[in-house]
């Protein structure tokens, strides 16, 4: 069964009985997935060649992970002790909305985390008040269509979720099937 169609025959109806929503469009859903890497640490001190062929490769990885082009994230202001000028590259970020949200997070769950080392659930301490969900990869090793062939980088999934509160957000990301700790 296709995660958004879990969400509607088991998800909500669950929800909707354990926190007593009157009204099926009140139940917390998945909002969007931001998935974003920062690289400004490779990219300084290089020049403008080099610093090409390392934001075209993230650019591209990034891509191929989430099945959407990734968006370059500039600096916004300049920092002199970090080598850093105001509009230059340091990061790439994609925003993931509907069905691609969903089948990304369905490969999340199904073969990402299973693929990681030693994985032993995600921390509850990783939502927010909001109920929104922050987790990073320290490399994309685990994602499987990804070789490992310039270099390593690390990413960070954000999933947004309209709940209002830390337990309501808590308890949609476990009924969808996200590993969390107890």
């Amino acid at each position: 069964m296709r995660l958004q169609e879990q969400y509607k025959k088991e998800v909500a109806p669950e929800m909707i009985k354990k926190f007593g929503y009157k009204n099926v469009m009140a139940v917390p859903k998945i909002e969007k997935i931001v998935v974003n890497c920062g690289f400004g640490k490779m990219v300084i001190g290089k020049s403008a060649n080099e610093r090409e062929k390392i934001e075209e490769y993230i650019l591209g990885s990034l891509s191929t992970i989430t099945a959407q082009k990734a968006v370059l994230r500039e600096a916004k202001k300049s920092i002199a002790s970090f080598k850093l000028r105001k509009g230059l590259p340091i990061g790439a970020k994609v925003v993931l909305r509907g069905e691609r949200m969903y089948d990304f997070l369905a490969k999340l769950i199904r073969v990402v985390f299973p693929r990681n080392r030693d994985f032993r659930g995600i921390s509850l301490e990783s939502v927010t008040k909001e109920g929104n969900l922050t987790f990073g990869f320290k490399e994309y090793t685990p994602f499987p269509e990804m070789k490992i062939d310039k270099g390593i980088f690390g990413l960070e999934v954000t999933v947004a979720t309209t709940a209002k509160s830390k337990e309501e957000g808590i308890e949609l990301l476990r009924l969808t099937g996200l590993p969390l700790k107890k």
